[in-house]
């Protein structure tokens, strides 16, 4: 069937979790990793007006990404997704006037609406990103074999992911409800799309990483797994653990907190995998994927997940 598509086979991958998680940093990995088993790859980030540098950029020595996919690596490309191009795109499929489309979307006036209005942002970012998955080369094939997405945190994340479901439920016909549409054929497809949401070994991103997925099973996002990221062994016996925080407790000593760190992290792990049937990924504390170079480790991984799902 579609839907047993291994994870890191299917084309679109969509990296998801709270800020400060490394999701980025996850993002790039993969993006790599897919480049080395000779993909094609769009890596995007959705763009913040707000912000001054891009957070993939980084990675490939640049300050910003463009709007349009431009060459960062080999067998990569990277982009920003922006709403204003988004929404100057799909104006232009509704009113096919060349300039006039380009200058109203940019007056001041129109621009206020636009960031004012519900939803208009993620319809412009949402757009956008169809848009993209839709590029085809001179062969009339899709231009990029994969396509992975530095989604923005969890609220704005699902947001985003929910907008086609929620725009049908009020519109049924027309070019927006078509485009919404076209853009479930791909981020609601189990042989299509794989969500990952990265987490780490912490109660509180644990907590957010549970609730995101369950707004993905209300969006019908297909979640494929969990990445633990800065993942902890602990190597000690419960009845070690009991001797040693008794002794703890009257005599600390130099190591206390590393000990305390690591029972908390397998606290939390231990809630996550009994709170979800998903694979999880587990992961160190991976470093920068261009300079580093950890991502056979990531492909490794993910190829051992997508190995159990066949």
């Amino acid at each position: 069937m579609t839907e047993n598509v291994p994870p890191f086979e299917r084309r679109v991958h969509l990296i998801m979790g709270k800020g400060g998680v490394g999701r980025t940093t996850v993002a790039v990995s993969m993006a790599q990793a897919a480049a080395l088993r000779g993909k094609r790859v769009l890596l995007t980030e959705v763009g913040d007006p707000e912000a001054t540098k891009s957070a993939i950029g980084a990675f490939f020595g640049r300050e910003e990404l463009r709007v349009e996919p431009e060459h960062v690596a080999p067998g990569i490309d990277a982009c920003r997704l922006w709403a204003e191009k988004g929404q100057e795109s799909f104006a232009r499929t509704v009113l096919p006037t060349g300039p006039l489309v380009k200058t109203a979307l940019r007056s001041r006036a129109m621009r206020r609406l636009m960031s004012a209005a519900p939803a208009f942002h993620e319809l412009g970012i949402f757009y956008h990103l169809l848009s993209l998955l839709e590029l085809c080369g001179k062969d009339g094939q899709e231009q990029y074999s994969a396509v992975i997405v530095d989604m923005p945190a969890t609220g704005h994340a699902l947001a985003l992911a929910e907008l086609p479901k929620i725009t049908l439920q009020v519109i049924s016909r027309g070019p927006l409800p078509n485009a919404m549409r076209r853009g479930q054929a791909y981020i609601n497809n189990p042989a299509v799309t794989a969500a990952w949401v990265v987490t780490l070994p912490e109660q509180l991103p644990v907590t957010e990483s549970l609730e995101l997925l369950e707004g993905l099973k209300r969006t019908g996002v297909p979640a494929a797994g969990v990445i633990l990221n800065r993942h902890l062994d602990n190597y000690f016996s419960k009845a070690e653990i009991e001797v040693i925080e008794g002794a703890l407790q009257d005599h600390p000593v130099r190591g206390t907190t590393s000990f305390q760190r690591i029972q908390t992290a397998d606290r939390s792990s231990t809630r996550l995998r009994e709170s979800t049937d998903l694979p999880i990924v587990q992961l160190d504390n991976i470093v920068n994927p261009i300079n580093g170079d950890p991502s056979p480790a990531l492909a490794n991984a993910l190829n051992q997940v997508a190995g159990s799902l066949r």
